[in-house]
């Protein structure tokens, strides 16, 4: 990228073409608004610097992902003691409402991403971030002195879920602006945060349950948010693009900044969008419902940690593993990586009802963990194949917030069912289908994509073939006025 402006020989012609064709372009999509000479300038000369305080920016940033995540996922144990603590065993509908809390919260973080986008854009990933983990804070902190289960819908499954999105999202964005060329393996790193955190936060969270109670234990995990906090005061910008386009110190931030609507325009795009969420009602089921599950089933007695500790371990290596694989599987053909993901959490779901032994159900956690990892670890890879570097921020936030509405209602339905039928197996059995669904949906992405590139080419030799025949059109006209001049006359 610097080359382009240390040539100002043979190149310049070249340059201040290429220069003057993307300036109506820059001017759209500044909304109008000039930027100065320095901001122009600053991201074609920037280069990430792969290390330095970008290795406090990933800690901070692993931090992020493993509590907002590890507490989501552990969710569970705090399931099995809000039943105790604001249940009835009379009242038919105890799971179908408890399970609300947990969906809400899974959901709005998901749901608010969209928005969370836009303010990232507009205000920068370190305002953003620190400003979510003190909402996190103050909705945990509002969660430990409720006395029913109705305020904890707003308290835990809005408040505490929109604070840690809005604390999320900024966590991926600012690793652009310390990796290039090690952006993989530091992502990896970052999202096994919620890996370690899942193996952990069970045990800490059911001893912490047994000692101090829910109360003091909601406290506790609001230490983490502020902890949190101080980990966003880390994320220091370092003049990046999306930065500097954003204009975050602007009056007229460009409408197509706020809201991209060229992402829609990718019919692979809206596929993806659609078949991603309607894989996703069954996704969140387990981690709400497999604890009583194991109860119910096992005992109270049971080892029911161990579970969550499986699917935490085998996420993490999975999110490696196959994140390295991706790196070797062709543009969108990804895709079917997503799709063979889909098909194992489908089956294993279905596999739960089944385990009679304690060490059936370990081994399904085992590999519903090690694909949920393969699904997360390739979605940023994919998005980029089908939208583009320019638009795979929104791209992912848009799908983020299309997920939301599966991911809440999914483990309310799950606990409707329990209520009427006695037991989980049928919400279990109905938990597999849609990944099965979804990702059979999914499977006509490579075909869609490669029509449609096939589409392009075509186009394109088209027009260059008439663009040469008019240079050649051109050019015999030009011969012909040299060779006969008293042809004008």
């Amino acid at each position: 990228m610097t080359e382009t402006h240390s040539e100002p020989t043979q190149d310049a012609a070249p340059t201040d073409a290429l220069n003057a064709a993307d300036a109506p372009e820059e001017k759209q999509e500044n909304g109008g608004c000039k930027l100065s000479e320095s901001e122009e300038k600053a991201p074609a000369e920037f280069e990430p610097p792969e290390g330095g305080w970008g290795w406090v920016v990933m800690l901070a940033s692993m931090w992020c992902n493993g509590s907002v995540f590890g507490i989501q996922n552990a969710f569970g144990i705090l399931f099995v003691s809000l039943l105790k603590e604001f249940g009835s065993e009379h009242d038919d509908d105890l799971r179908f409402k408890t399970a609300w809390v947990g969906s809400l919260s899974m959901g709005m973080i998901f749901f608010c991403s969209p928005i969370v986008s836009v303010f990232t854009d507009l205000l920068g990933c370190r305002i953003t971030a620190v400003g979510g983990a003190a909402v996190a804070v103050v909705g945990l902190l509002a969660s430990s002195f409720v006395t029913s289960l109705g305020p904890l819908y707003f308290t835990y499954g809005i408040v505490f879920a929109c604070g840690c999105s809005f604390a999320y999202q900024p966590s991926l964005v600012i690793l652009g602006h310390y990796f290039k060329r090690r952006l993989g393996l530091v992502n990896g790193i970052v999202t096994a945060g919620s890996s370690v955190f899942t193996i952990t936060l069970p045990y800490m969270l059911s001893g912490l349950l047994e000692r101090i109670g829910l109360y003091h234990t909601l406290r506790v995990l609001a230490i983490f948010m502020f902890i949190l906090m101080l980990a966003g005061l880390t994320y220091r910008p370092l003049l990046p693009k999306p930065v500097s386009s954003s204009k975050s110190g602007s009056r007229c931030p460009a409408p197509n900044k706020v809201f991209n609507v060229h992402i829609w325009r990718s019919l692979g795009y809206r596929i993806w969008a659609f078949g991603i969420p309607a894989a996703l009602y069954g996704y969140f089921v387990p981690y709400v419902h497999l604890m009583k599950h194991v109860e119910e089933r096992f005992g109270v007695e049971a080892n029911k940690e161990v579970l969550l500790m499986c699917i935490g371990i085998t996420s993490g290596v999975g999110r490696l593993i196959f994140g390295r694989v991706a790196d070797y599987v062709p543009g969108v053909n990804k895709i079917f990586l997503q799709v063979s993901s889909f098909m194992v959490i489908g089956v294993m779901s279905m596999m739960i009802p089944l385990c009679h032994v304690f060490g059936g159900l370990i081994a399904v956690c085992l590999l519903m963990g090690l694909f949920d990892g393969c699904f997360i670890c390739i979605m940023a890879p994919i998005a980029f194949e089908l939208v583009g570097s320019q638009n795979v921020s929104q791209a992912i936030g848009f799908l983020l917030g299309m997920m939301s509405i599966p991911m809440t209602v999914g483990p309310p339905i799950a606990g409707f069912l329990r209520d009427r039928l006695g037991d989980y197996n049928v919400a279990f059995y109905l938990a597999g289908i849609p990944p099965l669904i979804g990702g059979a949906v999914l499977c006509v992405i490579p075909w869609v994509e490669a029509r449609r590139k096939r589409k392009e080419a075509e186009a394109a030799a088209e027009t260059t073939e008439k663009m040469l025949e008019h240079k050649i059109g051109a050019q015999d006209d030009k011969d012909a006025k040299t060779e006969d001049p008293e042809s004008v006359i």
